[in-house]
């Protein structure tokens, strides 16, 4: 088989199976995620290769949850584990059309698909995933081996009407031995292994399980124009006019005025110290100040009631263990009243670790900057 990386298959393609990483998951957003409960149930009877109960245990729950994307992702993972080709398929390209900004279906597709034989679809699943989340190094590598083996099949067509050819050969020997020969089994072979970062024994890693998701696409806030700071103007230095010889005079240069710090930096520095004290209250589960980050009109995702959401929100954080979540790479863009942070949310915790692409609105309300969006993606 082939090899792409972080794969369930012995053909080298790297799935995405369930694993306590995420790389491109939305735990953050948690409007209609799995329990973690649940997870860690069907999680723990895939390790132990009880896949029937795992697949029951996930039907039952997904019959009260069924848009949950975690748990519809473990399904598929199973399903594939039973050598059930064509339901998964069916399960991952459901999840791409509900959730298309998850890159993680878009890449088992294709391991899928690899295994079928079938590279032109693997290819078009692994450029989707990539568009989804350009920093997917996963779907870069498997994509990577689905060319070798496609230039594989290109060389190996030119043998057949020039067996002569020393450089189709060549070539052809060289990609052989970068993605090995695939013509054998191409029954799944995941690795449910949720403490394994390395490889399977056939080169294959794991990559992760999506986090879960909210079930309508998030807004996305608009991209505001962000006025450049305004630098003072130096002070004209003044020229001495030269005097008589007699009454010759040393001119002293003109000071310049102490500079001062522009009224938006200034501006800048109060909305992310805002939004790394969010993050902070996160980290040590101090909900009180978590969920007074939010403006009191803050819009609720899904059309939840504040309070409600402020109980789920509280469930998933009290309690949880170890919580560490960063704000990497930030960009803030201030109109008036209202400033747009885009950031890298990194999320880790006992079970999870998710980079995260986020973006927080916020408002000054009373001279304090509040949270009143919040959504993932670009």
């Amino acid at each position: 088989m082939t090899s792409l990386s972080r794969r369930m298959f012995t053909n080298h393609l790297r799935p995405v199976i369930y694993k306590t990483v995420a790389v491109a998951g939305l735990m953050a957003a948690l409007a209609v995620p799995a329990f973690a409960d649940d997870i860690a149930d069907v999680g723990k009877l895939m390790r132990g290769g009880q896949y029937e109960e795992a697949l029951s245990k996930a039907n039952v729950f997904l019959s009260k949850n069924p848009r949950d994307a975690q748990m519809r992702f473990l399904k598929g993972v199973i399903l594939t584990e039973q050598n059930k080709s064509a339901e998964a398929i069916t399960v991952f390209s459901r999840l791409t059309e509900d959730y298309p900004t998850l890159p993680e279906p878009y890449n088992n597709l294709a391991v899928l698909y690899a295994a079928a034989g079938q590279y032109d679809k693997a290819r078009t699943a692994l450029d989707s995933a990539i568009r989804t989340n350009p920093s997917y190094a996963t779907a870069y590598e498997n994509l990577g081996d689905v060319h070798a083996k496609l230039a594989s099949q290109a060389y190996d067509k030119a043998l057949q009407f020039d067996s002569g050819n020393s450089a189709a050969k060549s070539k052809l020997t060289l990609v052989r031995s970068l993605v090995g020969n695939s013509n054998g089994s191409t029954q799944a072979n995941a690795n449910i292994n949720a403490g394994n970062n390395g490889n399977n024994g056939n080169n294959t890693k794991v990559a992760a399980a999506p986090a879960p998701v909210p079930t309508p696409a998030p807004v996305r806030a608009p991209d505001p124009v962000v006025a450049a700071p305004v630098k003072p103007a130096p002070a004209p230095v003044a020229v001495a006019k030269p005097a008589p010889p007699e009454q010759v005079a040393v001119a002293k240069p003109a000071t310049k005025p102490a500079s001062k710090p522009s009224a938006e930096n200034a501006e800048r520095d109060e909305v992310m110290d805002t939004v790394n004290d969010w993050a902070k209250s996160w980290s040590s589960q101090d909900v009180k100040s978590y969920l007074n980050a939010y403006s009191s009109d803050f819009q609720v995702p899904n059309g939840q009631q504040r309070k409600a959401w402020e109980e789920e929100r509280r469930s998933r954080i009290v309690g949880k263990g170890r919580i560490n979540v960063k704000v990497e790479k930030p960009q803030v863009a201030i109109i008036g009243n209202t400033a747009t942070v885009k950031f890298h949310q990194v999320y880790v915790s006992d079970r999870l670790t998710a980079n995260t692409r986020k973006i927080l609105v916020l408002n000054k309300q009373g001279g304090k900057w509040k949270i009143k969006q919040e959504s993932t993606g670009s």
